[in-house]
C-alpha cells in the first residue's frame, strides 16, 4: 500500500531530526559529569547484568543516588548492538554510540507523538516551521542523546503534551507524574502550573484529578523504591533524597548560581535562537497557543527562584516555545505578500540564517570541549603498540565509559 503524502512528510521530519541527532553523537560521543551515573549504570547492564556486587555505583555512589529504570529501559533497546560488538570484539565506544542512540531514538519518539499534535491541532505547515525551528536550534537534538535525568524526564513530558493537545488531560498528569516521581522531581513545577489551569478551564475534576494523581504516584513510587532498592541494596525512593538535597537543603546552590532572571536572558535566547522573538509574537497571533505556554512559562519563572541553574533543567519548555514560535512564522509566511509582512519575512529568513550559524558555532565549540575523551581515546590507540614490541599499558576496558 502506497504511503500518504502526510505519511511521508513525517517521516521525512523524523529522518532529518534523527539524522542531526545522530550526527551530534557520533561527532562528540563523550560524557560529562552529570552523565557518568547513567553511563556507568549502562554499561555495567550491559556488561555484568545480574552481577550487582560489580557495579560501579556500590563503590562511587555519587553525591545522591539515582534511579536504574531509565538505564534499564535504554540498555534493554541497545543491548543486540552492544552484544553484537563484544561477538566482535570491538571496542566499548559501540556500545556508548549504541545506547545514545537508543536514547535518542527513545526522545525523538515522544516528540514525534508530540508533533502529530501539533499537525492535527494546527495544521502541517505549523508542524513544518517547528521542526525546521528545532533542526536549527543546537541545544535540543545535542541533548536529546545524553544520559541525564533531565533528558529521561523529557520523554514524558513531551507525552504529556502530546496527551494534553489530544484532551486525554489525566494521561497528560500521570505522564508528568511519572517523570516527577522516579526520575527529575523538579518537573513538579511544570505539573502544578498544568493542573492548576486544568482546574481553572474546568478540564478537569478536582477528585477525580487527585485520585487519579495519587494512584499512579503509589505506583510509580513502588516501582521505584522496588527496583532502586535491590540495585542499590537498600531501601530507597531516589527522588526523594535528590529533592531534600537539592530542595530542601539547597545544596545545589554550592555547584554555583545565577541571576533570577538567567533563564530568560541567556539560556533561553541561547537554545531558542530565532524561536524566542517568534514565540513571543506567537502569543499575539494566535489566542489558542496562551493556554500552552502559560503553564510551560510559570515553570521556567517557579524554577529560576532556585539559585543553581542550568539549561538542561528547562529543556522540556522548548517544545511549548518552539510551537508558539511556529505559529507566528506560519502566519508570517503565509502574508508574506502583504507590504508589512513581506519585511517581516525577509527578516525572519535572515534570523534563520543566523540561527543555523550560530548553532554550527555552538556545535563547533562543543566538539572541543571533550579533551579528555580524546586523549583517552589516543591513549587506548598508543595501547595497541604494545602488540608492536612498545611497552605502553593497555588500559582498562571501561575506560571510554568512566571519564
Amino acid at each position: 500500500m502506497a504511503l500518504s503524502s502526510n505519511s511521508m512528510q513525517v517521516y521525512g521530519y523524523d529522518l532529518l531530526l534523527g539524522l542531526i541527532a545522530a550526527f551530534y553523537v557520533f561527532m562528540a560521543p563523550y560524557t560529562k559529569v552529570e552523565e557518568s551515573f547513567n553511563v556507568q549504570a549502562m554499561h555495567d547492564i550491559l556488561y555484568h547484568r545480574h552481577h550487582i556486587e560489580q557495579y560501579d555505583h556500590l563503590e562511587f555512589p555519587g553525591v545522591v543516588p539515582r534511579t536504574f529504570i531509565g538505564s534499564i529501559l535504554v540498555s534493554a533497546l541497545a543491548s543486540p548492538v552492544a552484544l553484537a560488538a563484544s561477538l566482535l570484539q570491538f571496542p566499548k565506544l559501540y556500545s556508548l554510540y549504541a545506547v545514545r542512540l537508543a536514547l535518542g531514538f527513545i526522545i525523538l519518539s515522544s516528540l514525534r507523538f508530540f508533533r502529530i499534535q501539533i499537525r492535527k491541532n494546527f495544521g502541517s505547515q505549523v508542524e513544518a516551521f517547528f521542526v525546521l525551528l528545532t533542526a536549527i536550534q543546537f541545544h535540543m537534538l545535542f541533548y536529546c542523546t545524553r544520559p541525564l535525568p533531565n533528558i529521561l524526564a523529557f520523554g514524558l513530558v513531551n507525552l504529556a503534551y502530546g496527551y494534553w493537545f489530544q484532551r486525554r488531560f489525566y494521561a497528560a498528569l500521570n505522564s508528568l507524574v511519572f517523570a516527577t516521581i522516579v526520575f527529575r522531581c523538579d518537573i513538579l513545577l511544570l505539573v502544578s502550573p498544568l493542573g492548576l489551569e486544568l482546574l481553572l478551564t474546568r478540564s478537569i475534576a478536582l477528585q477525580k484529578a487527585v485520585i487519579s494523581c495519587v494512584i499512579a504516584a503509589s505506583s510509580f513510587i513502588g516501582l521505584t523504591v522496588m527496583v532502586d532498592s535491590v540495585m542499590w541494596r537498600r531501601m530507597l525512593w531516589p527522588e526523594l533524597e535528590v529533592f531534600w538535597f537539592n530542595s530542601v537543603l539547597n545544596r545545589s546552590s554550592e555547584w554555583g548560581t545565577h541571576a533570577f532572571h538567567w533563564y530568560f536572558t541567556s539560556a533561553l535566547p541561547r537554545s531558542l535562537l530565532v524561536a524566542y522573538p517568534l514565540s513571543v509574537l506567537g502569543l499575539f497571533l494566535d489566542r489558542r497557543i496562551r493556554i500552552y505556554v502559560i503553564p510551560v512559562l510559570s515553570f521556567v519563572t517557579l524554577y529560576s527562584k532556585l539559585p543553581h541553574k542550568e539549561l538542561r533543567f528547562i529543556i522540556s519548555a522548548l517544545p511549548i516555545f518552539n510551537l508558539s514560535a511556529a505559529i507566528a512564522a506560519s502566519r508570517i509566511y503565509n502574508n508574506r505578500k502583504k507590504s508589512l509582512w513581506k519585511y517581516l519575512n525577509i527578516a525572519m529568513l535572515g534570523l534563520f540564517l543566523i540561527s543555523l550559524g550560530c548553532t554550527i558555532l555552538t556545535f563547533m565549540a562543543s566538539y572541543e570541549n571533550y579533551p579528555s575523551g580524546h586523549a583517552l581515546k589516543a591513549l587506548h590507540k598508543m595501547g595497541t603498540l604494545k602488540k608492536k614490541g612498545f611497552l605502553f599499558k593497555n588500559f582498562s576496558k571501561e575506560i571510554l565509559l568512566t571519564f
